[in-house]
């Protein structure tokens, strides 16, 4: 029997959300399992899910940096009856699926905007005659928590809800409990899996994309802006001058936004959307600049590309500052402070990321294959059948 995997995805600000779930669910897929991967975020064209099946809610986005203020797919803000309709349709997303399997990426780590769709969908499923296995994925690092209680209420949803929690990492570069206090909380519910990586990147010769360029990505949200334009005018003071240097900007980027861009790139820069063979380009490159996302960062490592993280550090977040700084003690890349950046200050990082030795990935990436296998497992565990 093939076993059924409803697999919830909700990205707010940048896409690193779905492309890791996106990973996951290719790993799934070619591990036989039938995967359905709902998406309540906007659509992000060319998303490679392999044969599973994508079920598109309506959107959602965040139009701040603290998630305070969400819009729908007309930029309006959602209401009631807005939020009445997203549950309807997640809902009927389950109830079509019949899964072995209820999977949530990241809540109730996070996501807890979304509570109003996932706590009625968790009761359903948890009181149904032929209930699921529900598991959190969750990655590495979590934001850390300010209000009283908050850690103590995730517990309590794992508690009631969930059957298993499969952690992104790896305990040898940062543990759980460093940025989730209460991990030991979980017990026998928590898994490690290792690092989730694409690593579908195809290292060539100079015919090959990204051979001997700087490729300056940032992740594939909004808020990379002053990188990107940052970036444009290091290359005239770096020693790779005479290199093309390809900035890389993210699909919900609006197209006046990235249209301006394209406008102030000076000879030598090429600015163009994110690319699917983005990971072929990182393993090609002389160096690659990016902020200090999960998916880039353990992309990067897994093509041994020379690199400079320039972590985002607005709004509410600590994780990619906490990642980098950790990497960076490793050696394995160059670090440049967000608050500090200025075009000779990246320039004298690529230059020394350049003349310095590749990143080599040290810590477990093989998190995608296992947590398909886990979750196949887990799936076979389920007693009921069809």
């Amino acid at each position: 029997m093939t076993h059924r995997v409803l697999f919830y995805v909700q990205h707010l600000l940048g896409i690193g959300h779905l492309r890791r779930a996106a990973t996951l669910v290719r790993a799934m897929d070619a591990a036989g399992l039938e995967v359905t991967l709902v998406s309540g975020g906007s659509p992000v064209p060319g998303l490679d899910i392999g044969g599973a099946t994508l079920k598109q809610l309506p959107p959602v986005r965040a139009v701040d940096l603290y998630f305070k203020e969400l819009v729908d797919e007309s930029d309006q803000p959602i209401d009631d009856a807005w939020r009445q309709r997203r549950a309807d349709a997640l809902m009927t997303a389950w109830q079509e699926t019949r899964p072995h399997i209820l999977m949530f990426e990241l809540f109730p780590f996070g996501r807890r905007q979304m509570r109003f769709e996932l706590l009625p969908l968790l009761d359903a499923a948890t009181s149904a005659a032929k209930p699921p296995a529900v598991i959190c994925s969750v990655r590495d690092i979590l934001v850390a928590q300010k209000k009283p209680g908050r850690n103590d209420e995730m517990i309590d949803l794992i508690n009631r809800y969930f059957d298993h929690v499969m952690m992104h990492g790896d305990p040898n570069l940062i543990s759980f409990d460093q940025t989730f206090p209460h991990a030991e909380r979980l017990g026998d519910k928590a898994r490690y899996t290792g690092y989730v990586v694409d690593t579908s990147g195809i290292k060539g010769g100079p015919d090959s994309p990204g051979f001997g360029e700087v490729i300056v990505s940032a992740g594939g949200g909004a808020v990379g802006d002053q990188l990107l334009r940052t970036a444009m005018q290091a290359r005239s003071v770096s020693g790779l001058n005479d290199r093309v240097w390809r900035l890389l900007v993210g699909h919900t980027v609006l197209e006046a936004e990235f249209s301006d861009l394209k406008s102030l790139a000076p000879n030598g820069v090429v600015v163009e959307r994110a690319r699917p063979d983005f990971t072929s380009l990182l393993a090609n490159c002389a160096v690659s600049i990016s902020q200090g996302g999960y998916n880039t960062i353990m992309e990067t490592l897994h093509a041994g590309a020379r690199a400079v993280v320039v972590p985002y550090a607005g709004g509410i977040e600590t994780e990619q500052t906490l990642r980098a700084r950790l990497l960076s003690e490793q050696g394995v890349l160059h670090v440049v402070d967000e608050a500090t950046l200025s075009p000779d200050i990246l320039a004298a990082a690529v230059d020394k990321a350049v003349n310095g030795p590749p990143s080599g990935a040290f810590i477990d990436t093989g998190g995608a294959r296992r947590s398909a296998t886990l979750v196949n497992d887990w799936a076979d565990a389920v007693t009921w059948d069809d």
